[in-house]
């Protein structure tokens, strides 16, 4: 039976209050909090962070696919799914996808996944979606935005989850919508795109899904629904008779605000959290249409390892003390610097050095090292290295603040890392507050950006204290 085997996800530590948006402006405030991306994350690094999540415990060379679903990839013409399966030690011959330029793109990343396993032309495959959408500045878009990450497993084997039934309708709507040319998301009316878009599109999908299974709302456990605000999706439980109190599943705004693509999954990784065998999950998403689906939980949801998931980061969290830091983050106030020099050839031939994070191994001493080098640093042997896959886990050994880098925050934690199954790393860190760093602060690397240059994006690994 095909259907979800693991599950990840990933919300930004860093947060803006809304109050601080309507304090800059002026205006009245939504209440609450929303998830920004650090300066140094976007999509592709929110969806490797929830990729990493979700094959914890897993050999990565046993997956075979990486489907990646985000309104705002980091590329208009260059797969991100190949740089996620790199980043997360995929075998060559996996199968990579970008499904983009709607919402409901990653329902229907994963429709494809649960196509492909069924059909025998993968066994598993990882669907990762995030997104980290622009918002006009003093817009209502501005505080409903949030950013984030979910990933999930298909398979046909060890599922969680069994995928019972899908339905899907497109629909022609000018609702939501962003040009080529535009820097944020428009929106034609929101009331017209709440009335016939948005309630219409989740109302009848979600109808045609129970008509086809013979499942009534009351059987639903959890539903996981789409919704840009908490009004517009009381709105849909009412119209399709679910229970607000006891059937929906938390939105996520308050803490996290509307992640577009991934907030349906995001939400159906959060409901996996807490679920039980024999729980029945309805999802839908909402975008030029809508899919709906429905899941029913097995009794390997008992024996699934302890993984981070949505809880877990919506726990863990850094304030945005005010709105001027944000203008940073987003950098939405533009100003003149220097570029960054990076070579894409360089970048190609170390890939399996700095995307897979791979060091050696002495094969004499039993010294681990990084980076990749034909000399050991303990023995002196030559050319007796092996390949070894460096630990993602370890303690500081060193460290300096850096006041004369460039970048929204200074200084700049620089740090020596002693990883956890040998092995020592220099990296920048992120996620802290740089008069907290210390000697022996238990830290983990996370993927992040590190500039533009050469024309390109440049990715690489940073150290964050540990979250526990």
């Amino acid at each position: 039976m095909v259907g979800i085997r693991s599950f990840g996800g990933y919300i930004p530590k860093t947060r803006l209050a809304r109050d601080e948006i309507a304090k800059a402006w002026g205006s009245g405030s939504m209440g609450g909090e929303k998830a920004v991306c650090n300066h140094d994350e976007d999509s592709l690094t929110m969806a490797v962070e929830a990729g990493i999540n979700c094959i914890e415990g897993i050999d990565p060379k046993t997956v075979d696919g990486v489907y990646f679903a985000s309104t705002t990839p980091p590329y208009k013409e260059k797969q991100s799914s190949t740089l996620i399966a790199t980043v997360l030690d995929l075998g060559r011959e996996t199968i990579t996808a970008d499904f983009t330029d709607s919402l409901k793109a990653g329902t229907t990343a994963l429709r494809a996944a649960m196509d492909a396993v069924k059909s025998g032309s993968a066994k598993n495959v990882v669907v990762a979606t995030a997104d980290a959408r622009p918002a006009e500045p003093e817009s209502m878009f501005e505080q409903t935005f949030g950013d984030g990450a979910a990933a999930l497993l298909i398979s046909d084997q060890d599922v969680i989850a069994t995928i019972e039934e899908t339905y899907s309708i497109a629909d022609e709507i000018v609702g939501l919508y962003r040009r080529d040319s535009d820097n944020y998301v428009r929106q034609f009316s929101t009331k017209f795109d709440s009335q016939f878009g948005y309630s219409a599109n989740m109302v009848e999908a979600v109808s045609g899904l129970l008509k086809k299974s013979g499942a009534q709302p009351g059987d639903i456990t959890r539903a996981c629904l789409y919704a840009p605000d908490p009004r517009s999706l009381l709105g849909v439980a009412k119209a399709l008779k679910l229970d607000a109190k006891t059937q929906l599943q938390d939105p996520l705004f308050l803490g996290v605000g509307d992640t577009g693509t991934p907030l349906s999954l995001m939400m159906l990784v959060n409901a996996l959290e807490k679920s039980r065998a024999g729980d029945t999950i309805l999802v839908a998403s909402y975008g030029d249409g809508s899919d709906a689906m429905l899941f029913k939980v097995t009794d390997n949801i008992e024996t699934i390892s302890p993984r981070r998931g949505i809880d877990a980061y919506l726990n863990s969290k850094m304030p945005i003390g005010n709105y001027e830091k944000y203008v940073r983050y987003r950098n939405l106030m533009q100003k003149d610097k220097g570029t960054p020099f990076s070579s894409a050839t360089l970048l190609w031939r170390e890939r399996k050095q700095n995307l897979s994070l791979y060091g050696v191994k002495c094969g004499n001493c039993g010294q681990a090292q990084y980076p990749m080098n034909r000399v050991c640093l303990k023995c002196g042997k030559r050319d007796k290295m092996e390949e070894l896959k460096m630990a993602r886990k370890g303690k500081v050994f060193t460290f300096t603040l850096d006041y004369l880098a460039s970048g929204p925050e200074l200084p700049v934690p620089r740090t020596v890392i002693d990883l956890e199954e040998g092995g020592r790393i220099f990296l920048q860190m992120t996620d802290c507050d740089p008069q907290s760093v210390k000697i022996d602060t238990q830290v983990e690397l996370t993927f992040r950006k590190i500039h533009e240059g050469g024309g390109f994006k440049n990715y690489y690994w940073k150290s964050r204290p540990a979250m526990g």
